[in-house]
Formats: C-alpha cells, sequence, structure tokens
C-alpha cells in the first residue's frame, strides 16, 4: 500500500480566504497563545494503554517520523507560533484503520496498531500525518460550522472537504477524504488547545489520501 508522498512544506499551503485566521486584535480580541500541539499531545505520560480516546498512537507516530527526519514537515506541530488546524485521529480511529488494511474485524490493540502503522514505512506515515494538518487558518468549532463544503488544503498537498449535517439544534461535522469505500471520520471532540494559533479537533477515523480497496 503507498500513500500519496508529500509534495509541500506544512507552512505553505493556503486555505480558502473564508476560513484565513484574521489577525485577533482587528477584532478587538485578545492574541492567540503560542502553545503548540506537540506540547498538549505529548503531555499525556500514558503511552499505549485501553483508552482508545486519547491519542497515544498518533502521539508516537509524530514522534518516529521527527526521529527518522528531523526536518520533516510535521515539526510544524510543534512550532506553537504557526497557525494550523489538525484534524487528529484517537487511538480507536488507527485501529480501525489497521483492521481494515488486514482485513480483519479484530481490533488490534494500541502498540500491535501502531507497530503496523510504522510498518507502512515512515514516509508514508508522515504523508498520512500531513493530511490531517490544515497550515494557516486556527478553525474552531463556530468556524467549522459554518463551512459546510469548504474545501481545505492540507499539509500534504491535497485537499478535504467539510460537511455538516444534523439539524439546527444539533449540528455534526464529518471530514470527506479521498477513500469514497469507507465512512468517513467525524469529529467528536472540539477545539482542544483553545486560544492558541495551532488548534486541533479529534476524529474517530483516520483520513485516507488514497482509496482503499
Amino acid at each position: 500500500m503507498r500513500f500519496t508522498r508529500v509534495a509541500a512544506v506544512a507552512t505553505a499551503a493556503i486555505v480558502a480566504s473564508a476560513l484565513t485566521a484574521a489577525p485577533a486584535a482587528a477584532h478587538g480580541k485578545k492574541p492567540l497563545k503560542t502553545k503548540s500541539l506537540a506540547a498538549v499531545l505529548t503531555a499525556d505520560k500514558s503511552g499505549f494503554d485501553r483508552n482508545g480516546h486519547d491519542f497515544d498512537i498518533l502521539t508516537a507516530a509524530v514522534q518516529a517520523v521527527l526521529k527518522a527526519k528531523p526536518s520533516s514537515p510535521v515539526g510544524v506541530l510543534a512550532d506553537g507560533k504557526t497557525a494550523l488546524t489538525a484534524f487528529i485521529p484517537n487511538d480507536l480511529a488507527f485501529r480501525r484503520l489497521v483492521a481494515d488494511i488486514q482485513h480483519t474485524k479484530r481490533l488490534p490493540g494500541e502498540k500491535k496498531a501502531f507497530t503496523a502503522v510504522a510498518g507502512l514505512g515512515i514516509d508514508t506515515v508522515e504523508s498520512v500525518l500531513l493530511y490531517h494538518v490544515v497550515p494557516g487558518a486556527t478553525i474552531t468549532k463556530k468556524a467549522a460550522l459554518k463551512s459546510d463544503n469548504a474545501k481545505l488544503a492540507t499539509a500534504a498537498g491535497s485537499k478535504i472537504k467539510v460537511n455538516v449535517y444534523g439539524p439546527r439544534w444539533h449540528k455534526r461535522i464529518s471530514v470527506i477524504d479521498a477513500d469514497r469505500s469507507d465512512r468517513n471520520p467525524r469529529i467528536n471532540r472540539f477545539d482542544i488547545n483553545k486560544g492558541n494559533r495551532q488548534i486541533a479537533h479529534g476524529i474517530d477515523r483516520v483520513l485516507r489520501p488514497i482509496n482503499l480497496p
């Protein structure tokens, strides 16, 4: 299996102007802080466990890429001065991905899931991680709910699409990727690291930059 190779550095992609973050001072608001998403992810010291709703596998994947490729664009996640929005898959999302790749209904444990993901190769892992990063904009839940059908340019050089659905009193958001044969990831946790230039939304499946069989 081969994923699309990263084609642009993380800070080069530009989101559609409607979603590009305007300077906070222009709206009379406090400037956004500069705590990085890497700092948020690495604050959890639990390691691989049985909590499918945290981000142990994602954190390990980011660290593996940066260890092998210190100058990787994935390093933008540690630069809190650079605005971006990341859609971060929880551990259960990665376990589901591995089960799909291995064509089994049994979900592996977190350690085995990470080993399987890492086994795809560092370049592949890097490409997949960058497919989850939208540089140049701090997109909060409030902004996302007003962005149905918006196409977001990712740091991998390709786009993902926002899908807002449901009744107006209980709107939900899914993110449409390049895989047409599987369910699209849904946002199940909003505004991680809110108040900072780098913000994240948790998703229940891994975004796929190609169509998997």
